[in-house]
């Protein structure tokens, strides 16, 4: 029998605890002593309404526990003692942390079990609580997703059908084979356009037009062409059988797309317009800004490699600490092209003219690049150099750390929760064995964090398995919303799970 000290624990007057009103409670087999004047420090508990059971009828008992022994006095709880341990803490702390390894969401329903408020729970447990929450919504999404994309919506007419089939052929590469040959297909023209573009650039490769200027060859721009026409179909498409027309158009990836495919359209407008347009000064400067803007096209690999996707979600989790190296880059730049061109002015060859002009010296030598056209000729300006680059080591090396464990944490999660999603998704088609899993409530384990519960794990006796998916191991079961379900908060998905 494991229990606490009776001593260690005073009342709120400072005076030591009266022993006379002892409860004993066997919590899943682990019986423990608890004292009435504790229990009543918080009256609205389960555990404070066994104080004066006396005084209760055997029907007011059953309702407050699973089992009473008259005999002994002793109440019996089919919960979990593990956390019973977390729980009792409030009675004498006055706050509730969960143990690592504990589920919090098994843990917010004994918690609701006892009568007790999350309001108890410690900041960093909360925390905990709210990431899990998160994680189940986005399970939530990911599964209803693929179910629609799998499924369809059966009330949609037949101009929605068929939008819907258009737009997983194009937007949905898992969906079928035909999808996913589109998407291999896709990736190839962008590459092909990108290695088009760059080859053209190339002297030995263009021609001459009537004037004497070089063009490209005429058979890159045929593949240009090709290439430009497929991506304006497939904009064309997915723009169609886009469920939100303003949230695609508005979208950073389809404005991409959208940047890839505009300046051959208007390059061949301004063309069609006749050679007195083209001659124009303005209109040359204007067609080779659109001709750079093609270097747009090579973002477009970001939509079928789901590494860059990650990438980019990474970095936009890092703003602060990419701020942060800004901050210290713009510093220092600072602080050492003024100092370099002070000890620098004076000498007759100096190539220090301004302090503006010294920035670029003080950034290749912060990001220890070196070019060498700009270096200091003075003793003291060498020894500000090396300081400098020092500094810049230091300043380059702190952010860094943090953007790489962002980049693992997203990449190790997005990993999960599509593991997670896929897992719901095989367990749909298992639904007819479940009622021989129901029967043998023996033959599964509830995976949670990074150990396993059996039969032990009392608060999870139901069929309700919830993951901690902090742990790649710890994908379990949990309820499938159907594709017409939608969460209009994190709180709701959970409680859809969890109910």
């Amino acid at each position: 029998m494991w229990g606490i000290q009776r001593t260690r624990y005073a009342d709120c007057n400072g005076s030591e605890a009266s022993e006379e009103t002892e409860i004993v409670v066997n919590i899943g087999g682990v019986k423990q002593v608890l004292y009435g004047d504790v229990l009543s420090r918080y009256p609205d508990t389960r555990l404070a309404e066994l104080v004066d059971c006396s005084l209760k009828s055997s029907e007011e008992i059953s309702l407050l526990c699973d089992d009473f022994d008259p005999d002994t006095g002793e109440f019996y709880f089919d919960r979990d003692p593990e956390a019973f341990k977390c729980i009792i803490e409030l009675y004498y702390y006055g706050e509730i942390h969960m143990k690592r390894g504990i589920c919090p969401i098994c843990f917010m329903k004994e918690m609701e079990f006892w009568k007790i408020g999350s309001d108890f729970l410690d900041d960093c447990c909360k925390y905990h609580l709210k990431e899990v929450e998160d994680e189940l919504a986005e399970i939530a999404e990911k599964v209803r997703t693929i179910l629609v994309d799998r499924e369809g919506d059966p009330s949609a007419g037949g101009w929605q059908r068929f939008q819907i089939c258009i737009w997983r052929l194009m937007e949905k590469p898992d969906s079928s084979l035909p999808a996913h040959i589109i998407a291999i297909v896709s990736f190839i023209f962008i590459l092909v356009s990108s290695v088009v573009m760059c080859v053209g650039t190339i002297p030995d490769l263009q021609v001459e037009d009537s004037e004497g200027n070089l063009t490209e060859h005429p058979t890159l721009e045929i593949i240009e062409t090709v290439c430009i026409g497929w991506f304006t179909i497939e904009y064309l498409l997915r723009l169609i059988s886009s469920p939100n027309k303003i949230k695609f158009v508005l979208s950073f990836m389809n404005i991409i797309d959208f940047l890839a495919i505009m300046p051959f359209f208007v390059v061949l407008i301004l063309t069609s317009f006749g050679a007195g347009v083209m001659e124009l000064a303005n209109v040359q400067q204007a067609v080779q800004a659109l001709r750079i803007m093609r270097i747009a096209r090579i973002f477009k690999l970001a939509r079928h490699s789901s590494g860059l996707q990650t990438l980019t979600s990474a970095l936009k989790s890092s703003f602060k600490e990419l701020g942060l190296l800004l901050m210290y880059m713009g510093v220092g730049v600072f602080l050492f092209s003024a100092l370099g061109y002070t000890m620098e002015q004076n000498h007759p060859d100096t190539l220090f003219t301004s302090i503006p002009q010294s920035f670029w010296w003080a950034v290749i030598t912060m990001t220890t690049v070196g070019y060498g056209d700009v270096y200091p000729k003075t003793t003291l300006g060498r020894c500000n150099a090396a300081i400098s680059f020092l500094c810049g080591v230091i300043a380059i090396a702190l952010p860094i750390h943090p953007i790489i464990n962002n980049f693992v944490l997203f990449y190790n999660k997005q990993q999960v929760l599509e593991t997670a999603a896929k897992h719901e998704i095989e367990l749909m088609a298992l639904r007819s064995g479940d009622e021989e899993l129901k029967a043998e409530p023996g033959a599964h384990k509830h995976v949670c964090g990074t150990g396993e519960w059996g039969n032990a794990m009392h608060s999870c006796h139901s069929d309700t398995y919830i993951p901690l998916l902090k742990d790649p191991r710890g994908v379990a079961g949990i309820h499938t919303p159907s594709m017409d379900t939608s969460f209009e908060s994190t709180a709701e998905a959970t409680e859809y799970f969890i109910s």
